[in-house]
């Protein structure tokens, strides 16, 4: 499966994502949003991908839904059609959430509006010192919750700190964003995807396996009490202990050599 609107490259086990668009700050459109959700799908069964980046072309990460082809387009809409489009919204990152791999966000400039709920649905925000980063939605109108944005930026930044973000709908500089959390790290922007690349690289290197399954419990224990995610995880490091991983990760150690995971 080879999109057509956006780019993807593969290499050393690592799928990079890149938005094109960059004439229109990588705005999305109604295309793009359908092969994003159902590209992320298919990575859950490309075997030769293990980690992957989420990243922009040319000064910004991603600016949201395109004004010209999505948002003029919606007034024509009765309830029924909105409801096709906000579930096509929620689909893409219920594909990124649900991709049992790594999704890394490099940041590489403004992120805005839809593009915040993607870096927000990433496991981990790398971003360049320029990814000035808002939930814009109040500031057109909208509930600030979109996409997964109540769910999980309490979640990413504390409840307070999301309260401010998505009913105030202003910019943060991606020094704050990385103060609350929200950022992992910031980086020049000349070394942004290097830094993306040296993180991915190591993920790719290490067990899918024990990864996959890290990723599932961190989505489920969302709404776990504490003894269902005490039984849950004890349930999952037992089946992780069954894995030829957990046996490489000993031999390695024996012989004092790297592990080599499956």
């Amino acid at each position: 499966m080879q999109p057509t609107s956006f780019l993807y490259e593969e290499s050393a086990g690592v799928g990079t994502i890149t938005l094109n668009r960059p004439e229109r700050l990588n705005a999305l459109t109604f295309e793009v949003y359908l092969e994003l959700a159902a590209f992320f799908r298919h990575l859950n069964t490309r075997e030769s991908c293990r980690v992957v980046i989420v990243t922009g072309a040319g000064k910004a990460f991603c600016s949201g839904g395109d004004v010209e082809n999505i948002i003029g387009e919606l007034f024509a809409r009765d309830m029924k059609g909105l409801l096709e489009f906000t579930r096509l919204t929620v689909d893409l990152i219920r594909g990124m959430r649900q991709l049992h791999k790594p999704v890394i966000g490099a940041l590489n400039g403004t992120v805005c509006g839809a593009g915040a709920a993607i870096a927000m649905a990433c496991d981990m925000r790398i971003a360049a010192t320029t990814a000035k980063v808002a939930f814009l939605f109040t500031k057109v109108g909208l509930s600030g919750a979109d996409m997964g944005a109540c769910f999980l930026l309490p979640r990413i930044v504390g409840l307070s700190k999301a309260s401010e973000l998505l009913m105030g709908g202003d910019f943060i500089s991606a020094d704050e964003a990385h103060r609350t959390g929200l950022y992992n790290e910031v980086v020049p922007n000349g070394q942004l995807m290097a830094r993306a690349q040296e993180w991915a690289g190591k993920l790719a290197k290490g067990p899918a396996f024990g990864l996959m399954m890290t990723k599932e419990l961190l989505n489920k224990a969302m709404s776990f009490d504490l003894e269902t995610a005490l039984e849950a995880e004890a349930q999952a490091q037992a089946i992780c202990m069954q894995h030829p991983d957990f046996r490489e990760s000993y031999n390695a150690w024996k012989e004092k050599r790297e592990a080599k995971f499956q």
